[in-house]
Parts: C-alpha cells; sequence; structure tokens
C-alpha cells in the first residue's frame, strides 16, 4: 500500500448504478493517508429521489472503509456537493469521526493553501436553472446506461479497454468544453481574491492540475466515466492518479477487476496563464 499525506476524492454517486465503487475500493486497497477529503457528490440523492436507490455491497464497503479510516486516526473531511446538498443540513458536524464543512482550507506539506469546494457555487445552470440542471442529469444518466450496453457489446467483440461515452460527448461537445472553461476561471477567480495558492473541486467530471493565472487549480475527476483522485505526497507534491492506467501497470494476477473494464482517461495537466 502506497502511504500518501493527503486523499481527495469527489463524485463518486453513491446509490447509483453509474457509480463504479468496486474501482474506487482498488485504489483505496493501495493507497493510505493522513488526511481523506471528500470534495463532494458521495452521494447522489437526487438520483436515489427519482430514480430509486441502487446500492451495491462494494458501496456498503466503500462506506465502511471510510469510517474505519476515520476511527483508526485518519482525519476525513467531508465537503458535500450538490447531489448531497442535504447533508449542508449538518455543516460542521461530525459524523462517525467525519467533520461536515461548507468549504476548507488544506495547507499542504509545503505551506500552500488550497480551498477545498465542491464547485457547483460556480456553476450558474445549477445555481441559478435548477430545472436544467435535473434535465441535464437525466441525458447524462440515459448515456452512462447506455454506455454499459455499449461496454457489454465491445467485450463481446474483444475490444479491450473501457470507453466512456458521456465523457466523449463532454469532450467533444463544445458547449461543454466552454462551460468547463468558464466553471475554471470562476473558480480561480475567487480563490485567487482569497489570497490562496489553490483550489481541489470537483463537480464538473473533468479531473485536472493546471495553472490558471497564477493559481493551482486541482479537480479530482469522478468515480463515474474517469475513475480519477488526486494524492498529495509528503513534499506537498499533487498528483492526479488515472487509476485506468494504474491497473493497466499492475501485473493481471494483482488485479481484482477485469482489465477490460479499465478506463484510460487522459490525465490533464498543464499551464495556462489567464489574459
Amino acid at each position: 500500500m502506497a502511504q500518501v499525506r493527503s486523499i481527495f476524492l469527489s463524485d463518486i454517486h453513491l446509490g447509483t448504478r453509474a457509480c463504479q465503487a468496486h474501482r474506487l475500493l482498488d485504489f483505496l486497497k493501495r493507497y493510505d493517508s493522513e488526511h481523506l477529503f471528500l470534495v463532494g457528490d458521495i452521494f447522489d440523492f437526487w438520483a436515489m429521489g427519482r430514480r430509486g436507490v441502487c446500492w451495491s455491497a462494494h458501496m456498503n464497503t466503500v462506506v465502511q472503509k471510510v469510517l474505519k479510516r476515520a476511527r483508526h486516526g485518519t482525519k476525513v473531511v467531508f465537503v458535500p456537493g450538490n447531489h448531497d446538498e442535504a447533508l449542508r443540513e449538518y455543516l460542521d458536524s461530525s459524523f462517525g469521526d467525519i467533520v461536515l464543512r461548507r468549504e476548507y482550507v488544506h495547507v499542504a506539506a509545503d505551506g500552500k493553501r488550497y480551498l477545498l469546494l465542491h464547485g457547483d457555487e460556480f456553476d450558474v445552470v445549477t445555481k441559478y436553472h435548477r430545472w436544467l440542471a435535473l434535465l441535464g442529469d437525466h441525458s447524462y444518466a440515459f448515456l452512462v446506461r447506455l454506455n454499459v450496453m455499449l461496454s457489454w457489446l465491445r467485450r463481446q467483440l474483444g475490444i479491450a479497454g473501457y470507453w466512456s461515452l458521456a465523457g466523449y460527448a463532454k469532450r467533444k461537445v463544445k458547449t461543454a468544453v466552454s462551460f468547463i472553461y468558464d466553471f475554471e476561471e470562476s473558480v480561480v477567480r475567487n480563490v485567487k481574491s482569497r489570497g490562496l495558492d489553490g483550489v481541489v473541486c470537483g463537480h464538473i467530471h473533468a479531473a485536472a492540475i493546471k495553472r490558471i493565472d497564477g493559481v493551482t487549480y486541482i479537480n479530482c475527476g469522478d468515480w463515474v466515466d474517469s475513475c480519477t483522485a488526486v494524492v498529495e505526497h509528503d513534499d506537498g507534491r499533487m498528483e492526479l492518479i488515472d487509476w485506468g492506467v494504474q491497473q493497466a501497470q499492475v501485473p493481471q494476477g494483482e488485479l481484482t477487476l477485469d482489465a477490460a473494464d479499465t478506463w484510460p482517461a487522459p490525465a490533464q495537466t498543464e499551464e495556462r496563464e489567464a489574459a
């Protein structure tokens, strides 16, 4: 097991068919940390309320593993997102040694200060047009269900690797790309105005570590399409873990998952200075 200083996870969407809890469990078996930050949409109360609860044994184990780490000294901070916003009624409370916060400032080992928030407050659709957000959520859920059938067909045809239809659509649609760019810029402006060094967020399911206008922007990605997480090493260095790629590097005998189901989503690490 790799020991790191901090693990950052977001957009797991427990309670939905799309959640890849089994892959997350494999990740947690190989990474342990002093700090564990849950950066929103860990549970998907939206989907559970409208489409019914889809809860697997793997999801139970994810919850149990997080609670066990909290009991054994790992500092666990949960920043609820818009899909689990019901938990925002209990901010500043503790549940099983897990602390709930609206946002949180994490001081890394190198002294840099990162604002942790989910990010939905910077999404104008979610904030001001909830009906449109719900429509988009339904469309996204349809693409995920369709992708399950496509994955089955790819396996039957002997095509290796996992391919996400929802992720492909998000990358190719121009308006989606523009939305991601606007979201990043809005988050960075807020963080810079506070005099902080960086931000760790989620919400848009677009994993990235990049510099924008002098601020380190970090997005954890998700455990629906990309299966990505962010870890902080003992020297304060932040790393984006693409779990599909990590699994591909493990000998077949050590994997608990079918290698054909891994998702090699591209990790984005780049420098971009705002004009």
